[in-house]
Formats: C-alpha cells, structure tokens, sequence
C-alpha cells in the first residue's frame, strides 16, 4: 500500500515534536549539574519504594548501581533489601535524600499514589532524576507542580506508563495520522479492574500496627487515622490487609481507582495518536457499588474533547470492572478486541523445572539475580501468529483490557500497553503493510529514561508528556465523586460549574508534611 503524507499528516507529526522528539530539542543537564554524563558512565539510583511495583522497577534499571533503599514495610522489602544488602537501607526517604544526597543522581519513587508528587518534588528540588510510577499523582494541582518543578529543576524524568514505549502505540498514530480510519470522533476503553476491594461502606476496628511497618511514615500527608488489618474476617482478591499493600488503591484518600491502574496505559495511544489535551467535561454516567470513602466497584465514564487542528471534536468512554469487553455499536459480530488470546506464562517451564539435571557441582547460594528488563512492553500484530493463536486449544482468552478508535472510514483497535495495534475488521490485516514511521522508536521505557538522566534526548513520558495526560485522566477521579457532567476550564484550572468538584484538584497536607 502507498501513502501519501498530505500536509495535514505532517502537521500531525509536529504536534508530536514536542513530546516525543525525533532528533531531540536540546539535553538535558546531566548528574550533579556538573555537566554531561558519559553514557558509559553508570547512574547512582535510589529507590522510594522496595517491594511490589518498586521491584520490578529496580531491576528495569539493572545496568546501574543501586546506592539506597528506602520502604515504609520491612516485610514487604524484604527481598530487595536482601538482594542489595550492602546499600543503605531506609524507612523515610527525607533521611534518605539528606544523608545520600551526594551519592543518588537519579531515584526511582514507586510508593502509593498519594505520596508520589511529594517524594517526586523533594528529590527533584535537590537536583535528582525521578522515575515516578502511574498515575504520577493523586491531583490535578500535583501534576502541574511537578511539571514545572521537572522544568525548572531541569531534571531527566519519566512516568511509569510502558505502553509509552511501545512500539504498538506508535504505530496506532501513525495509522491514525496516516488517514487509514478517517476522523476519529470516538474512543472507548475499558478494564477488568479494579481487582482489588472497591465500594466497601464500613472501616473495620483498628488493631496494632506491626512492628515492621512505620504506619505513620505509610500515611505521609494524609489525614491520621488507625490502622487495621480488617479483622479475621477481611479477604481481598489481592492477600493482604485492609489497607496494604496493594488495596489502598481503593481509597479516595491513597489511590486513583481502576483509572489510576490502567488508565495510564490503556488510554496511552489514544492520547497520544489523537493529540487529546485537556477535555471540556467529564462526567460518570454509571455507578455501581458506590462508597463515601472508596471508589465505586464498576463505572462508565465520559470525556468529551474539542477540535485539535484538523481533528474533530471526539468522544472517550472509559468502562471499568469489566467481566468481558463492552458491546460497541458497529463493530462486526465475533470480532476480537483490545488483547489478543494467547498462550498461559508457565512458570514451571520459565525456571526449567523439569529439565534435565545439570551436570557438574551443584551452583553455590548467593543472593538473588537481578532479572533484566528493559521496559519494551508488548507484541506488534501479526497476522500469521494470529491465525495459529485462533486455533490453538492452549491459547486462552485475555482479560478484558483493551481500547477501541471509531473513524468515519473505520476502526483500529489496541491492547493494555497498545500493542497488537490493528484494523477492525481484523481481516484487513492479511496483507496489510503499516505506514512509514513518523515517530521515533524507544530503546525501552526504562533505558529511555536513563539515556536522559545521562544527557540524551528527553524520555518519552516525561513530565511535560506526562502531566497534562495525567491531568485530564485525574477529571474523571473526581467525576466518580461528584455527581452530573462537570464542565473544565483549563486555562484557570477549575471546573466552572461545580464548587464541590474544586475541592479534590489540590491535596491537603497533614502537619509536619509539605509538597515542598
């Protein structure tokens, strides 16, 4: 198939210069503000955070040194902590930052969404790269913050969405751009999660806080209040207690709800194929298992977005709590959408369980091995490994997840990360041959961001991508609280027809704490 890119496509393509730049836009300054950082030259990493998402974090960066530690729960740390046990270890990372300040160049800050901005804002005032985990903050206010502190600090930063990354992503703006679909006017999204406790009415008594867990450095700048496991008889999808270590989630007051997951990612090509900005609503138009301190268990929410150059006006619909994927008006019975089926991880086999023995001395205990990762998540569609994956009586269906563009001369469809971008009816993909890249390729969401921190061109999620995403997602945080279609200005950072809704764009901050 030829293309021919009309002015129109290119303008499309400069719209993107400026987020994900082809030959970069100037570096940025390297470690210690001393100037230009080999790229040969390994990083001083500090991580906020040391179990769950942190670890995976870690070991994304495993071609650079791991300098200190710093985890609120000894339980929960444990395993990193063993696996570096030489490095500084932590439970405040304001001790943290004070003490190594002159051994960190860049820190990793993967802790639950509410402490995110004011970890993030204290390393970067003391010159320190942040990789800041999704949703990169709680509140509208936070995100602004932090992208002018990452400019005015120049730091190297990058929001944990992979799918930013991936090649898939890129691909769906390419075709977009390319005019294969038309004018997109709608998208839909949609998520299994939350797949852990949601629409909860009650508190359970409190109980002692263990002595491996500093509850109050966990609460940070949240309002006081007792800790609980949630009693003998609590059970989350997830293990854990009622609020730790993944269930906080769930709470007005710590998370983001499903859309503080998987937003993020899942809404990642959509935002950046269709150049989104900032909305002129939102509103939740359905709510199941509502909760005066969680989000509700399942809803459907609405974004509507103006005109951007030469697209049009477009309509978002986000679902989550989704069993199976939404029915969408015209598309084609039996075809498949978001995620593609595909063969179960067998853990067994990946660790060579049941290989044969190795010959020679048995291997000598030591700690555990860093599991390299690069970041690069996600399959690019294939039409043959599709055909074989369909018939295939191993291959099991996927969860829900997935999105969905809807043009006037057809659609495109994506999974969690974007990848297995294809055209809707999928039979279009036979022969199919994608259009010439416009957008650079990332070597790996991780190394994408230490090439930054080393003076190379800006990450492609950093915080001047990343923050006005993030923003716009965060409206429909506050929708899921507040009742009716919430109308948004911008400009002056405040929803022009609903009081109540203002008061969830700026945190508060419990004493003795501050974003500063």
């Amino acid at each position: 198939m030829a293309y021919d890119f009309t002015r129109r496509h290119f303008f499309f393509g400069s719209l993107l210069a400026g987020a994900v730049p082809a030959a970069g836009f100037g570096t940025v300054p390297s470690l210690r503000t001393l100037g230009y950082k080999s790229p040969n030259e390994k990083l001083n990493i500090a991580s906020i955070g040391a179990g769950g998402k942190a670890s995976s974090d870690i070991d994304g960066c495993f071609t650079e040194n791991i300098v200190a530690l710093c985890d609120v729960d000894e339980v929960r740390a444990e395993r990193k902590f063993k696996q570096f046990d030489s490095v500084p270890k932590y439970k405040d990372f304001r001790r943290m930052l004070d003490e190594q300040a002159n051994n960190i160049d860049a820190v990793i800050v993967a802790i639950p969404d509410f402490m995110h901005a004011t970890a993030a804002m204290w390393c970067m005032e003391r010159g320190k790269h942040v990789y800041v985990q999704k949703p990169l903050t709680r509140t509208v206010w936070e995100a602004r913050q932090l992208m002018e502190a990452a400019n005015r600090y120049k730091v190297a930063t990058q929001m944990g969405n992979q799918g930013y990354s991936n090649e898939g992503t890129r691909q769906a703006a390419e075709m977009i751009w390319a005019g294969e679909i038309g004018n997109v006017t709608e998208v839909h999204a949609w998520t299994d999660r939350p797949i852990w406790p949601q629409g909860i009415t009650q508190i359970p008594p409190s109980e002692p806080v263990p002595e491996t867990l500093d509850w109050d450095l966990w609460i940070g700048i949240a309002e006081k209040r007792p800790y609980t496991t949630g009693g003998p008889d609590y059970k989350s999808p997830l293990g854990g207690h009622f609020y730790q270590p993944g269930n906080w989630r769930g709470f007005f007051d710590f998370g983001c709800g499903a859309l503080g997951d998987m937003a993020c990612h899942i809404l990642g090509a959509p935002n950046l194929a269709l150049q989104l900005g900032s909305p002129l609503s939102v509103e939740c138009t359905q709510k199941e298992g509502p909760s005066d301190f969680m989000f509700p268990t399942k809803s459907v929410i609405r974004y509507d977005f103006p005109a951007r150059g030469d697209m049009p006006p477009v309509k978002l619909f986000w679902y989550d709590g989704m069993k199976e994927t939404p029915k969408i008006p015209g598309v084609p019975e039996g075809e498949l959408l978001g995620d593609l089926p595909r063969r179960p991880f067998r853990r067994a086999q990946a660790q060579g369980q049941g290989a044969p023995a190795p010959q020679g001395p048995p291997a000598q205990p030591g700690p555990p091995q860093l599991r390299p990762q690069t970041g690069f998540v996600g399959r690019v569609f294939n039409w043959e490994t599709f055909q074989k994956d369909l018939n295939d009586p191993e291959v099991v269906a996927p969860p829900p997840d997935g999105s969905l563009f809807v043009g006037d001369k057809g659609m495109i469809t994506t999974g969690t990360y974007g990848e297995e971008t294809r055209l809707i009816p999928v039979a279009k993909m036979e022969d199919y041959q994608f259009p010439p890249k416009l957008l650079t390729r990332s070597p790996g969401h991780y190394r994408d961001w230490i090439r930054a921190c080393k003076g190379g061109d800006p990450a492609c999620s950093n915080f001047n991508v990343a923050s006005p995403f993030v923003e716009w997602m965060l409206l429909g945080v506050i929708a899921l609280r507040v009742e009716g279609k919430l109308e948004w200005d911008a400009a002056k950072m405040k929803f022009t027809n609903n009081a109540e809704a203002n008061q969830y764009l700026k945190p508060t901050f419990r004493k003795g704490w501050s974003l500063t």
